[in-house]
């Protein structure tokens, strides 16, 4: 019999396409899209969400990684651009919250992104993402208004840095 260690095993690899599909059902969970607000959160239609990350994967200053959790898909983090600064986001699917897993994957992912500062946004009242990022070292630097398409309206939100 296996040890804990080797039953709780989080690691990174690039995404594919036959990802896709199961990103796709983890966004259309109501609590995970309020969650996120932001993004592709709640998208309801396929050929919308694979357009989107067919441009995501065939931008060269995107980094995306797929989450795996004991070999098993549980999620992305990716970089990308926002608002002219490099920026990170992830989405883990909620069968896989409450077990560390964001807060390892987005650690692993920022030593294979190195660029500094780097920036992430997270709704206001999403806590659990807040906590991971300050886990993985990003501090609040302010407070900011955005449209939440997940949740049809703007939102408060938190922006942080990474140095």
């Amino acid at each position: 019999m296996g040890t804990i260690e080797d039953q709780d095993v989080v690691t990174l690899r690039d995404v594919t396409v036959d990802d896709l599909p199961l990103f796709f059902q983890h966004q259309l969970d109501p609590e995970a899209v309020w969650m996120a607000a932001f993004g592709v959160a709640g998208v309801r239609d396929w050929d919308e969400f694979a357009a989107h990350w067919a441009r995501s994967l065939s931008d060269n200053t995107r980094v995306a990684k797929a989450v795996l959790w004991n070999g098993q898909v549980a999620g992305n983090v990716s970089s990308f651009v926002l608002f002219g600064d490099p920026a990170v986001g992830y989405w883990i699917g909620r069968e896989y919250w409450g077990k560390g897993i964001a807060t390892r994957a987005l650690a692993a992912f920022l030593e294979v992104v190195t660029v500094r500062p780097i920036y992430a946004r997270a709704a206001m009242d999403n806590i659990g993402s807040r906590r991971v990022l300050e886990k993985c070292g990003f501090v609040v630097i302010g407070e900011d208004v955005g449209y939440a398409r997940a949740r049809g309206a703007e939102i408060d939100e938190v922006v942080l840095r990474l140095d």
